[in-house]
Protein backbone atom coordinates (compact mmCIF):
# COMPACT_ATOMS: atom_id res chain seq x y z
CA UNK A 1 0.00 0.00 0.00
CA UNK A 2 1.76 3.76 -0.67
CA UNK A 3 -0.07 6.75 -0.15
CA UNK A 4 1.06 10.81 -0.46
CA UNK A 5 -0.67 13.39 2.29
CA UNK A 6 -0.85 16.57 2.37
CA UNK A 7 -2.43 19.52 4.43
CA UNK A 8 -4.50 22.39 2.23
CA UNK A 9 -3.10 25.77 3.94
CA UNK A 10 -5.24 28.66 3.86
CA UNK A 11 -1.84 30.57 3.03
CA UNK A 12 1.27 30.52 1.31
CA UNK A 13 1.44 28.73 -2.46
CA UNK A 14 -0.78 25.99 -2.25
CA UNK A 15 -0.06 23.34 -5.52
CA UNK A 16 -3.48 22.79 -7.01
CA UNK A 17 -4.75 19.64 -9.38
CA UNK A 18 -5.19 21.94 -12.32
CA UNK A 19 -1.49 23.16 -11.91
CA UNK A 20 -2.29 26.65 -11.25
CA UNK A 21 -0.75 27.72 -7.59
CA UNK A 22 -2.75 29.16 -5.36
CA UNK A 23 -0.40 31.92 -3.77
CA UNK A 24 -1.92 33.79 -0.41
CA UNK A 25 -0.72 36.03 2.19
CA UNK A 26 -2.02 37.92 5.27
CA UNK A 27 -0.38 41.43 4.21
CA UNK A 28 -2.86 43.99 6.30
CA UNK A 29 -0.18 46.53 6.68
CA UNK A 30 0.59 46.69 2.77
CA UNK A 31 -1.02 48.65 0.41
CA UNK A 32 -0.13 46.15 -2.52
CA UNK A 33 1.68 43.29 -2.70
CA UNK A 34 3.15 42.17 -6.29
CA UNK A 35 3.97 37.94 -6.79
CA UNK A 36 7.09 37.41 -8.60
CA UNK A 37 8.17 34.34 -10.10
CA UNK A 38 11.32 33.21 -11.65
CA UNK A 39 11.35 33.11 -15.39
CA UNK A 40 7.79 35.16 -15.31
CA UNK A 41 5.96 38.29 -15.41
CA UNK A 42 5.16 40.16 -12.09
CA UNK A 43 1.88 40.03 -10.76
CA UNK A 44 -0.41 42.04 -8.58
CA UNK A 45 -1.98 40.11 -6.19
CA UNK A 46 -6.18 40.89 -5.51
CA UNK A 47 -6.95 42.05 -2.51
CA UNK A 48 -9.36 40.12 -0.10
CA UNK A 49 -11.36 40.57 3.04
CA UNK A 50 -9.65 41.01 6.47
CA UNK A 51 -6.38 41.66 5.02
CA UNK A 52 -5.14 38.87 3.03
CA UNK A 53 -3.90 39.35 -1.04
CA UNK A 54 -3.87 36.34 -3.48
CA UNK A 55 -2.65 35.42 -6.84
CA UNK A 56 -3.28 32.25 -9.27
CA UNK A 57 -0.60 31.50 -11.53
CA UNK A 58 0.21 28.05 -13.53
CA UNK A 59 3.96 27.49 -12.56
CA UNK A 60 5.55 23.83 -11.53
CA UNK A 61 6.74 22.34 -7.87
CA UNK A 62 10.51 23.93 -7.63
CA UNK A 63 9.57 27.51 -9.12
CA UNK A 64 11.35 30.10 -6.89
CA UNK A 65 8.98 33.33 -5.96
CA UNK A 66 9.19 36.47 -3.85
CA UNK A 67 6.85 39.34 -3.03
CA UNK A 68 7.39 42.63 -3.64
CA UNK A 69 6.46 45.20 -1.08
CA UNK A 70 5.59 48.99 -1.80
CA UNK A 71 8.99 50.06 -0.76
CA UNK A 72 10.81 48.04 -3.30
CA UNK A 73 11.90 44.85 -0.84
CA UNK A 74 11.07 41.72 -1.92
CA UNK A 75 10.59 39.36 0.87
CA UNK A 76 10.29 35.37 1.10
CA UNK A 77 6.62 33.34 2.08
CA UNK A 78 6.48 33.01 6.16
CA UNK A 79 4.55 29.74 4.65
CA UNK A 80 6.97 28.96 2.58
CA UNK A 81 6.72 25.14 2.38
CA UNK A 82 10.72 25.02 1.22
CA UNK A 83 13.70 27.69 0.63
CA UNK A 84 15.57 27.80 -1.75
CA UNK A 85 18.86 28.76 0.26
CA UNK A 86 18.14 31.07 3.20
CA UNK A 87 15.85 32.63 5.19
CA UNK A 88 16.63 35.57 3.30
CA UNK A 89 16.35 33.79 -0.54
CA UNK A 90 13.67 32.74 -2.14
CA UNK A 91 10.25 30.63 -1.64
CA UNK A 92 9.93 27.30 -3.48
CA UNK A 93 6.78 25.81 -4.46
CA UNK A 94 5.98 22.35 -3.20
CA UNK A 95 4.03 19.57 -4.49
CA UNK A 96 3.45 17.49 -1.32
CA UNK A 97 2.44 14.51 -3.51
CA UNK A 98 6.19 14.10 -4.33
CA UNK A 99 6.95 11.77 -1.78
CA UNK A 100 5.20 8.37 -1.70
CA UNK A 101 4.88 7.16 1.75
CA UNK A 102 6.03 3.38 2.31
CA UNK A 103 4.09 3.07 6.05
CA UNK A 104 1.02 5.08 5.40
CA UNK A 105 -0.67 2.90 7.98
CA UNK A 106 1.08 3.55 10.46
CA UNK A 107 -1.56 5.09 13.43
CA UNK A 108 0.84 5.84 16.06
CA UNK A 109 1.37 4.63 19.86
CA UNK A 110 -0.45 5.46 23.28
CA UNK A 111 1.00 8.15 25.01
CA UNK A 112 2.23 5.43 28.02
CA UNK A 113 4.38 3.86 26.19
CA UNK A 114 6.51 7.01 25.07
CA UNK A 115 10.50 7.07 25.99
CA UNK A 116 11.58 10.30 24.25
CA UNK A 117 15.00 10.96 22.74
CA UNK A 118 15.39 14.44 22.19
CA UNK A 119 18.36 15.30 19.69
CA UNK A 120 19.92 18.22 17.16
CA UNK A 121 19.41 16.89 13.66
CA UNK A 122 21.98 19.27 12.75
CA UNK A 123 24.93 17.89 15.19
CA UNK A 124 23.70 14.32 13.65
CA UNK A 125 24.40 15.09 9.94
CA UNK A 126 20.96 16.05 9.04
CA UNK A 127 18.16 14.16 8.37
CA UNK A 128 19.57 11.56 6.76
CA UNK A 129 22.07 11.55 9.42
CA UNK A 130 19.53 11.03 12.20
CA UNK A 131 17.74 8.40 9.94
CA UNK A 132 21.00 6.02 10.25
CA UNK A 133 20.43 6.18 13.99
CA UNK A 134 17.15 4.69 13.95
CA UNK A 135 17.73 1.26 14.29
CA UNK A 136 20.51 1.91 17.12
CA UNK A 137 17.70 3.67 19.01
CA UNK A 138 15.11 1.51 18.75
CA UNK A 139 17.49 -1.12 20.05
CA UNK A 140 18.10 0.94 23.09
CA UNK A 141 14.13 1.04 23.77
CA UNK A 142 13.56 4.10 23.17
CA UNK A 143 9.66 4.57 21.14
CA UNK A 144 9.85 8.80 20.21
CA UNK A 145 12.53 10.52 18.57
CA UNK A 146 12.24 13.96 19.69
CA UNK A 147 13.67 16.68 17.03
CA UNK A 148 14.84 19.90 18.27
CA UNK A 149 12.96 23.38 15.65
CA UNK A 150 14.14 22.56 12.03
CA UNK A 151 11.64 25.86 10.71
CA UNK A 152 14.11 27.55 8.71
CA UNK A 153 16.66 30.26 10.43
CA UNK A 154 19.56 32.13 9.46
CA UNK A 155 23.50 30.57 8.92
CA UNK A 156 24.50 27.20 8.48
CA UNK A 157 23.17 25.82 11.87
CA UNK A 158 21.58 27.01 15.03
CA UNK A 159 19.49 25.45 17.95
CA UNK A 160 16.31 26.29 15.85
CA UNK A 161 14.68 28.67 17.96
CA UNK A 162 15.53 31.71 15.86
CA UNK A 163 13.16 30.48 13.12
CA UNK A 164 11.54 32.49 10.73
CA UNK A 165 9.93 30.53 8.37
CA UNK A 166 8.07 27.93 10.22
CA UNK A 167 6.72 25.73 7.82
CA UNK A 168 10.29 25.51 5.86
CA UNK A 169 12.28 22.56 6.24
CA UNK A 170 16.07 23.98 6.64
CA UNK A 171 17.76 23.15 3.80
CA UNK A 172 21.21 23.10 5.81
CA UNK A 173 19.31 20.19 7.54
CA UNK A 174 17.48 18.54 4.67
CA UNK A 175 14.86 18.72 1.86
CA UNK A 176 11.22 18.01 2.95
CA UNK A 177 10.85 14.73 0.88
CA UNK A 178 14.31 13.52 3.23
CA UNK A 179 12.46 14.85 6.27
CA UNK A 180 9.55 13.08 5.23
CA UNK A 181 11.68 10.21 4.60
CA UNK A 182 13.09 10.46 8.22
CA UNK A 183 9.30 10.22 9.72
CA UNK A 184 8.41 7.14 7.44
CA UNK A 185 11.78 5.46 8.31
CA UNK A 186 10.79 5.41 12.20
CA UNK A 187 7.19 4.66 11.23
CA UNK A 188 8.57 1.27 10.11
CA UNK A 189 10.59 0.79 12.65
CA UNK A 190 7.82 1.11 15.32
CA UNK A 191 8.99 4.64 16.41
CA UNK A 192 7.41 7.73 17.11
CA UNK A 193 8.25 11.12 15.40
CA UNK A 194 7.79 13.92 18.10
CA UNK A 195 9.11 17.90 16.27
CA UNK A 196 9.64 21.13 18.77
CA UNK A 197 7.79 23.90 17.33
CA UNK A 198 8.05 27.57 18.28
CA UNK A 199 5.00 29.74 18.49
CA UNK A 200 6.06 32.26 21.23
CA UNK A 201 8.56 34.46 19.08
CA UNK A 202 10.50 34.83 15.78
CA UNK A 203 14.10 34.47 15.47
CA UNK A 204 15.75 38.16 15.02
CA UNK A 205 17.59 37.64 11.49
CA UNK A 206 15.19 37.45 8.13
CA UNK A 207 11.29 37.86 9.70
CA UNK A 208 9.75 40.64 7.49
CA UNK A 209 6.12 40.45 9.16
CA UNK A 210 6.41 44.11 10.04
CA UNK A 211 6.71 45.13 6.75
CA UNK A 212 3.48 44.21 5.57
CA UNK A 213 1.95 42.31 8.73
CA UNK A 214 2.35 44.44 11.95
CA UNK A 215 -0.53 43.38 13.53
CA UNK A 216 0.92 39.91 14.07
CA UNK A 217 2.85 41.24 16.72
CA UNK A 218 1.82 43.17 19.92
CA UNK A 219 2.67 46.56 20.85
CA UNK A 220 2.21 46.35 24.18
CA UNK A 221 4.60 43.28 24.99
CA UNK A 222 7.76 41.44 24.71
CA UNK A 223 9.26 38.07 24.94
CA UNK A 224 12.71 37.15 26.36
CA UNK A 225 13.23 36.82 22.61
CA UNK A 226 11.75 39.94 21.13
CA UNK A 227 8.43 40.88 20.56
CA UNK A 228 4.98 39.01 21.67
CA UNK A 229 2.70 37.60 19.05
CA UNK A 230 -0.81 38.37 19.14
CA UNK A 231 -2.84 35.19 19.66
CA UNK A 232 -5.79 37.85 19.87
CA UNK A 233 -5.46 38.01 15.81
CA UNK A 234 -7.76 35.46 14.39
CA UNK A 235 -5.04 35.87 11.34
CA UNK A 236 -2.19 34.96 14.02
CA UNK A 237 -3.99 31.67 15.20
CA UNK A 238 -4.95 30.32 12.01
CA UNK A 239 -0.94 30.91 11.06
CA UNK A 240 -0.36 28.33 13.42
CA UNK A 241 -3.03 26.43 14.34
CA UNK A 242 -2.33 25.18 10.31
CA UNK A 243 1.13 25.02 11.12
CA UNK A 244 0.73 22.49 13.85
CA UNK A 245 -1.91 20.39 11.67
CA UNK A 246 0.72 20.95 8.30
CA UNK A 247 3.49 18.95 10.20
CA UNK A 248 0.75 16.33 11.79
CA UNK A 249 -1.02 15.92 8.60
CA UNK A 250 1.33 16.25 5.75
CA UNK A 251 4.49 15.15 7.65
CA UNK A 252 3.28 12.48 9.67
CA UNK A 253 4.70 13.70 12.79
CA UNK A 254 2.83 11.87 15.69
CA UNK A 255 3.39 14.53 18.18
CA UNK A 256 4.38 18.02 18.98
CA UNK A 257 6.18 19.75 21.90
CA UNK A 258 5.01 23.52 22.26
CA UNK A 259 8.06 25.44 23.24
CA UNK A 260 7.87 27.77 26.62
CA UNK A 261 3.83 28.09 26.42
CA UNK A 262 4.13 30.48 29.20
CA UNK A 263 5.50 33.27 26.76
CA UNK A 264 1.81 32.95 24.58
CA UNK A 265 -0.62 35.55 25.39
CA UNK A 266 -3.58 35.52 26.29
CA UNK A 267 -3.16 32.12 27.83
CA UNK A 268 -6.59 31.33 26.56
CA UNK A 269 -5.46 30.57 23.10
CA UNK A 270 -3.75 27.41 24.69
CA UNK A 271 -6.20 25.41 25.23
CA UNK A 272 -8.74 26.30 22.17
CA UNK A 273 -5.00 25.77 20.40
CA UNK A 274 -4.78 22.22 21.36
CA UNK A 275 -8.80 21.71 20.85
CA UNK A 276 -8.36 22.72 17.49
CA UNK A 277 -5.81 20.47 16.37
CA UNK A 278 -6.73 17.19 18.07
CA UNK A 279 -10.53 18.25 15.77
CA UNK A 280 -8.14 18.51 12.41
CA UNK A 281 -6.33 15.16 12.80
CA UNK A 282 -7.20 11.93 11.62
CA UNK A 283 -9.81 9.97 14.27
CA UNK A 284 -8.12 6.67 15.33
CA UNK A 285 -4.50 8.59 15.08
CA UNK A 286 -2.48 8.95 18.21
CA UNK A 287 -1.89 12.58 17.98
CA UNK A 288 0.47 14.05 21.13
CA UNK A 289 0.88 17.49 22.38
CA UNK A 290 3.69 18.34 24.86
CA UNK A 291 4.35 21.65 26.25
CA UNK A 292 6.72 23.61 28.17
CA UNK A 293 5.76 26.02 30.61
CA UNK A 294 7.83 27.73 33.59
CA UNK A 295 4.20 28.77 34.69
CA UNK A 296 3.86 25.04 36.10
CA UNK A 297 0.16 25.67 34.55
CA UNK A 298 -1.23 22.37 35.76
CA UNK A 299 -5.05 23.25 34.05
CA UNK A 300 -3.23 23.11 30.95
CA UNK A 301 -3.39 19.46 31.33
CA UNK A 302 -6.61 19.21 32.41
CA UNK A 303 -8.67 15.60 31.87
CA UNK A 304 -10.89 13.25 32.92
CA UNK A 305 -9.22 9.62 33.20
CA UNK A 306 -12.92 8.19 33.96
CA UNK A 307 -14.36 9.18 31.38
CA UNK A 308 -11.94 8.69 28.86
CA UNK A 309 -11.58 12.08 27.49
CA UNK A 310 -8.57 13.20 26.07
CA UNK A 311 -6.52 15.93 27.32
CA UNK A 312 -5.81 19.31 26.16
CA UNK A 313 -2.08 18.68 25.95
CA UNK A 314 -0.84 15.11 26.99
CA UNK A 315 1.87 16.35 29.35
CA UNK A 316 4.71 18.81 30.76
CA UNK A 317 8.21 18.87 30.74
CA UNK A 318 8.67 18.92 34.22
CA UNK A 319 11.80 21.16 34.97
CA UNK A 320 11.06 20.75 38.98
CA UNK A 321 12.07 17.06 38.53
CA UNK A 322 15.08 17.97 36.76
CA UNK A 323 16.22 20.67 38.78
CA UNK A 324 15.78 18.53 42.37
CA UNK A 325 17.97 15.86 40.77
CA UNK A 326 20.52 18.28 39.22
CA UNK A 327 21.24 19.52 42.58
CA UNK A 328 20.98 16.42 44.28
CA UNK A 329 23.48 15.17 41.89
CA UNK A 330 25.61 18.05 41.39
CA UNK A 331 25.47 20.06 44.87
CA UNK A 332 24.79 23.48 42.73
CA UNK A 333 22.98 25.94 44.08
CA UNK A 334 23.09 29.15 41.59
CA UNK A 335 20.52 30.51 39.79
CA UNK A 336 17.47 28.94 40.06
CA UNK A 337 18.86 25.90 41.38
CA UNK A 338 19.03 28.29 44.94
CA UNK A 339 14.93 27.38 44.83
CA UNK A 340 15.36 24.08 45.27
CA UNK A 341 16.42 23.67 48.87
CA UNK A 342 16.09 20.37 50.27
CA UNK A 343 16.03 19.14 47.13
CA UNK A 344 14.82 15.47 48.45
CA UNK A 345 11.44 16.88 49.66
CA UNK A 346 11.06 18.39 46.26
CA UNK A 347 11.73 15.76 44.85
CA UNK A 348 9.43 13.44 46.67
CA UNK A 349 6.45 15.72 45.58
CA UNK A 350 7.42 15.29 41.87
CA UNK A 351 7.34 12.09 42.64
CA UNK A 352 3.98 12.05 44.33
CA UNK A 353 2.25 14.91 42.69
CA UNK A 354 3.66 16.17 39.80
CA UNK A 355 5.50 19.41 40.26
CA UNK A 356 7.19 20.68 43.09
CA UNK A 357 6.24 23.90 42.78
CA UNK A 358 2.09 24.24 43.43
CA UNK A 359 1.19 28.10 44.05
CA UNK A 360 4.17 28.51 46.49
CA UNK A 361 6.59 32.05 46.54
CA UNK A 362 9.54 31.55 43.98
CA UNK A 363 12.51 33.32 45.68
CA UNK A 364 14.32 33.19 42.80
CA UNK A 365 11.16 35.00 41.04
CA UNK A 366 11.02 37.72 43.42
CA UNK A 367 8.47 36.41 45.69
CA UNK A 368 6.22 35.40 42.75
CA UNK A 369 3.80 32.50 43.38
CA UNK A 370 4.59 29.80 40.81
CA UNK A 371 2.40 26.63 39.93
CA UNK A 372 -0.63 25.12 40.51
CA UNK A 373 -1.68 21.78 41.83
CA UNK A 374 -1.20 18.95 40.51
CA UNK A 375 -1.84 15.98 42.72
CA UNK A 376 -4.66 15.03 40.67
CA UNK A 377 -3.20 14.75 37.81
CA UNK A 378 -1.55 11.06 36.63
CA UNK A 379 2.17 10.72 36.59
CA UNK A 380 2.07 10.37 32.49
CA UNK A 381 1.02 13.79 32.61
CA UNK A 382 4.82 14.75 33.35
CA UNK A 383 7.73 14.55 31.41
CA UNK A 384 10.89 13.89 33.62
CA UNK A 385 14.52 14.16 32.47
CA UNK A 386 18.35 14.28 33.27
CA UNK A 387 18.96 16.36 30.94
CA UNK A 388 18.11 17.89 27.62
CA UNK A 389 18.76 20.99 25.32
CA UNK A 390 17.89 23.61 27.34
CA UNK A 391 19.55 22.63 30.89
CA UNK A 392 22.68 21.06 29.20
CA UNK A 393 22.92 23.85 26.47
CA UNK A 394 21.71 26.55 28.46
CA UNK A 395 25.09 26.01 31.23
CA UNK A 396 27.60 28.66 30.36
CA UNK A 397 30.35 25.91 28.98
CA UNK A 398 27.42 23.04 28.11
CA UNK A 399 28.78 20.62 30.43
CA UNK A 400 26.57 17.24 30.63
CA UNK A 401 26.36 15.37 34.00
CA UNK A 402 28.94 12.76 32.90
CA UNK A 403 31.03 16.22 34.13
CA UNK A 404 29.38 17.02 36.97
CA UNK A 405 28.60 13.84 38.86
CA UNK A 406 29.76 10.39 39.94
CA UNK A 407 28.63 6.83 37.63
CA UNK A 408 27.19 5.47 40.66
CA UNK A 409 25.11 8.24 41.32
CA UNK A 410 24.12 8.79 37.68
CA UNK A 411 23.06 4.79 37.40
CA UNK A 412 20.80 5.74 40.20
CA UNK A 413 19.06 8.39 38.65
CA UNK A 414 18.90 6.58 35.57
CA UNK A 415 16.98 3.97 37.08
CA UNK A 416 14.49 6.19 38.48
CA UNK A 417 14.00 8.16 35.44
CA UNK A 418 13.73 5.03 33.37
CA UNK A 419 11.28 2.92 35.63
CA UNK A 420 9.16 6.03 37.26
CA UNK A 421 6.03 5.80 35.93
CA UNK A 422 6.55 9.19 34.67
CA UNK A 423 7.60 9.15 30.57
CA UNK A 424 11.00 9.69 30.83
CA UNK A 425 13.33 11.80 27.75
CA UNK A 426 16.58 10.95 27.12
CA UNK A 427 19.09 13.44 25.46
CA UNK A 428 20.98 12.71 22.80
CA UNK A 429 24.69 11.03 23.89
CA UNK A 430 22.88 10.49 27.21
CA UNK A 431 22.61 6.91 26.95
CA UNK A 432 26.47 6.38 26.71
CA UNK A 433 27.05 9.15 29.63
CA UNK A 434 28.97 11.46 26.66
CA UNK A 435 31.76 13.88 27.94
CA UNK A 436 31.31 16.47 24.48
CA UNK A 437 29.55 19.57 25.87
CA UNK A 438 26.24 20.63 24.61
CA UNK A 439 26.86 24.13 23.53
CA UNK A 440 24.82 27.26 22.39
CA UNK A 441 25.66 27.90 18.84
CA UNK A 442 24.43 30.51 16.21
CA UNK A 443 25.89 31.56 12.68
CA UNK A 444 24.66 35.25 12.47
CA UNK A 445 25.83 38.34 10.53
CA UNK A 446 28.81 40.00 12.50
CA UNK A 447 26.40 43.00 13.87
CA UNK A 448 24.04 40.42 15.06
CA UNK A 449 26.27 37.77 16.28
CA UNK A 450 28.23 40.46 18.23
CA UNK A 451 24.79 41.14 19.75
CA UNK A 452 24.38 37.72 20.61
CA UNK A 453 27.59 37.45 22.36
CA UNK A 454 27.63 39.93 24.77
CA UNK A 455 23.90 39.16 25.55
CA UNK A 456 24.87 35.16 25.93
CA UNK A 457 27.85 36.13 28.36
CA UNK A 458 25.25 38.94 30.43
CA UNK A 459 23.62 35.88 30.78
CA UNK A 460 25.26 34.61 33.51
CA UNK A 461 25.55 37.92 35.13
CA UNK A 462 23.66 36.34 37.60
CA UNK A 463 25.22 33.39 38.84
CA UNK A 464 28.01 33.75 41.20
CA UNK A 465 30.79 32.33 39.63
CA UNK A 466 30.43 34.18 36.47
CA UNK A 467 30.07 37.89 38.42
CA UNK A 468 33.48 38.82 37.29
CA UNK A 469 33.44 39.94 33.38
CA UNK A 470 36.63 38.38 32.91
CA UNK A 471 34.86 34.87 33.81
CA UNK A 472 31.94 35.88 31.42
CA UNK A 473 34.45 36.22 28.57
CA UNK A 474 35.52 32.83 28.46
CA UNK A 475 32.17 31.38 27.69
CA UNK A 476 32.05 30.46 24.37
CA UNK A 477 31.43 32.43 21.72
CA UNK A 478 28.15 30.73 20.14
CA UNK A 479 28.84 32.46 16.49
CA UNK A 480 32.62 30.53 16.58
CA UNK A 481 32.42 27.50 13.95
CA UNK A 482 34.41 25.88 16.83
CA UNK A 483 31.79 25.91 19.57
CA UNK A 484 29.26 24.02 16.49
CA UNK A 485 32.06 21.35 15.77
CA UNK A 486 32.60 21.10 19.41
CA UNK A 487 28.60 20.09 20.34
CA UNK A 488 28.61 17.06 18.10
CA UNK A 489 28.09 14.06 20.25
CA UNK A 490 31.83 11.58 19.67
CA UNK A 491 30.46 8.44 19.00
CA UNK A 492 33.92 6.93 19.62
CA UNK A 493 32.84 7.58 22.99
CA UNK A 494 29.95 4.83 22.64
CA UNK A 495 32.52 2.32 21.82
CA UNK A 496 34.60 2.76 25.32
CA UNK A 497 34.39 0.33 27.68
CA UNK A 498 31.93 3.08 30.20
CA UNK A 499 30.14 3.48 27.20
CA UNK A 500 29.33 0.51 26.53
CA UNK A 501 28.11 -0.37 30.05
CA UNK A 502 26.26 2.78 30.00
CA UNK A 503 24.71 1.58 27.08
CA UNK A 504 24.02 -1.49 28.77
CA UNK A 505 22.72 -0.14 31.40
CA UNK A 506 19.98 2.51 30.05
CA UNK A 507 19.10 -0.55 27.75
CA UNK A 508 18.11 -3.03 30.52
CA UNK A 509 16.33 -0.45 32.22
CA UNK A 510 14.41 0.00 29.30
CA UNK A 511 13.66 -3.38 28.53
CA UNK A 512 11.76 -3.93 32.00
CA UNK A 513 11.01 -0.75 31.70
CA UNK A 514 8.53 -2.14 28.15
CA UNK A 515 7.96 -5.67 30.10
CA UNK A 516 7.17 -4.66 33.63
CA UNK A 517 6.22 -1.30 34.02
CA UNK A 518 4.13 0.09 30.52
CA UNK A 519 1.58 -2.62 30.93
CA UNK A 520 0.38 -1.02 34.18
CA UNK A 521 0.91 2.57 33.57
CA UNK A 522 -2.77 3.06 32.56
CA UNK A 523 -4.38 4.05 35.23
CA UNK A 524 -1.35 4.25 38.01
CA UNK A 525 -1.52 6.57 40.73
CA UNK A 526 1.03 7.71 43.56
CA UNK A 527 1.32 5.59 47.01
CA UNK A 528 2.84 8.44 47.84
CA UNK A 529 7.31 9.35 48.14
CA UNK A 530 9.06 10.71 51.02
CA UNK A 531 11.91 12.02 52.04
CA UNK A 532 14.44 9.42 54.11
CA UNK A 533 17.22 11.10 54.34
CA UNK A 534 18.98 14.69 52.99
CA UNK A 535 19.95 13.34 49.77
CA UNK A 536 17.52 10.33 49.72
CA UNK A 537 13.78 9.66 48.27
CA UNK A 538 11.39 6.35 48.98
CA UNK A 539 8.14 6.77 46.18
CA UNK A 540 5.03 3.92 45.16
CA UNK A 541 2.48 3.92 42.96
CA UNK A 542 -0.60 1.36 42.35
CA UNK A 543 -0.19 0.76 39.10
CA UNK A 544 -3.51 0.23 36.70
CA UNK A 545 -3.40 -3.37 36.67
CA UNK A 546 -2.97 -3.93 40.62
CA UNK A 547 0.35 -4.37 41.15
CA UNK A 548 2.78 -1.97 43.05
CA UNK A 549 5.79 -0.21 42.14
CA UNK A 550 8.41 0.63 44.19
CA UNK A 551 11.87 3.14 44.04
CA UNK A 552 14.27 4.04 46.49
CA UNK A 553 17.10 6.39 45.56
CA UNK A 554 19.71 8.18 47.75
CA UNK A 555 22.22 10.44 46.01
CA UNK A 556 23.93 10.93 49.51
CA UNK A 557 27.75 10.22 50.99
CA UNK A 558 25.79 8.21 53.54
CA UNK A 559 23.31 5.38 53.97
CA UNK A 560 19.53 6.02 54.64
CA UNK A 561 17.12 4.39 56.85
CA UNK A 562 13.71 3.29 55.22
CA UNK A 563 10.91 0.79 55.43
CA UNK A 564 10.35 -2.46 53.04
CA UNK A 565 9.37 -2.92 50.04
CA UNK A 566 6.75 -5.61 49.15
CA UNK A 567 7.15 -7.44 46.11
CA UNK A 568 10.15 -9.11 43.95
CA UNK A 569 13.70 -6.66 43.04
CA UNK A 570 12.82 -5.20 39.51
CA UNK A 571 16.36 -3.76 39.16
CA UNK A 572 19.27 -2.24 41.30
CA UNK A 573 22.01 0.01 40.40
CA UNK A 574 24.68 -2.48 41.47
CA UNK A 575 25.21 -5.48 43.03
CA UNK A 576 24.13 -5.79 47.40
CA UNK A 577 21.58 -2.36 46.88
CA UNK A 578 18.59 -4.65 46.35
CA UNK A 579 19.21 -6.75 49.90
CA UNK A 580 20.32 -3.83 51.73
CA UNK A 581 17.28 -2.42 50.94
CA UNK A 582 15.41 -5.04 52.32
CA UNK A 583 17.08 -4.78 55.68
CA UNK A 584 16.10 -1.47 55.89
CA UNK A 585 18.63 1.36 54.33
CA UNK A 586 19.69 2.36 50.86
CA UNK A 587 22.76 2.95 50.40
CA UNK A 588 25.14 5.85 49.15
CA UNK A 589 25.16 6.79 45.76
CA UNK A 590 22.43 4.29 45.12
CA UNK A 591 19.01 3.17 43.74
CA UNK A 592 16.75 0.04 43.40
CA UNK A 593 13.57 -0.99 42.30
CA UNK A 594 10.76 -3.62 43.24
CA UNK A 595 7.44 -4.45 42.03
CA UNK A 596 5.02 -6.80 43.85
CA UNK A 597 2.67 -9.41 41.84
CA UNK A 598 -1.04 -8.88 41.02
Amino acid sequence: MSATFSHLLPFGANLRADGRVHFRLWAPSAASVTLEVEGMAPVAMRREADGYVSAKLRCAAGSRYRYRLPDGRAVPDPAARAQAESVHGPSLVVDPHAYVWRHPSWRGRPWHETVLYELHPGLLGGFRGVMAQLPRLQALGVTAVELMPVACCPGRWNWGYDGVLPFAPDPGLGTPEELKALVDAAHGLGLMMFLDVVYNHFGPDGNHLHAYAAPFFRTDATTPWGEAIDFGQPAVRDFFLHNALYWLNEYRFDGLRFDAVHAIEPQAALPALAAAIRRGVDVGRHVHLVVENDDNRANLLRHDAAKHETPLFDAQWNDDWHHCLHRLLTGETSGYYADYTDPAEKLARCLAEGFAWQGEASAYRDGAARGEPSRHLPPSAFVGFLQNHDQTGNRAFGERLSRLSSPAARDAARLLLLLAPHVPLLFMGEEWDATTPFLYFTDHEPALAERVRNGRRQEFARFSVFADPAARARIPDPNDPATFRAAIPDPVEAGSPDGRAAIAWTRHLLALRARDIVPGLVGCRSLGAEAVGPGAVRAAWRLGDGRELGIAVNFAATPAPLSRFAGATLAASRPGVAERVRHGEIPPYAGAAFLSLR
